[in-house]
């Protein structure tokens, strides 16, 4: 018979993040602007 994965959680709760990877996110986004033209949009990273 099949198993029901559903009733087991499969991912820990307390993950946390390392600190190069939220850093590096949060700098991403400061550089990534998104100019909308008509109905198009263009992505830019500013490094």
């Amino acid at each position: 018979m099949a198993k029901i994965y559903s009733k087991k959680a499969l991912a820990s709760k307390d993950l946390k993040p390392k600190k190069e990877v939220v850093s590096f996110l949060l700098n991403y986004s400061q550089a990534l602007t998104i100019v909308k033209i008509d109905e198009k949009s263009f992505e830019i990273i500013a490094n």
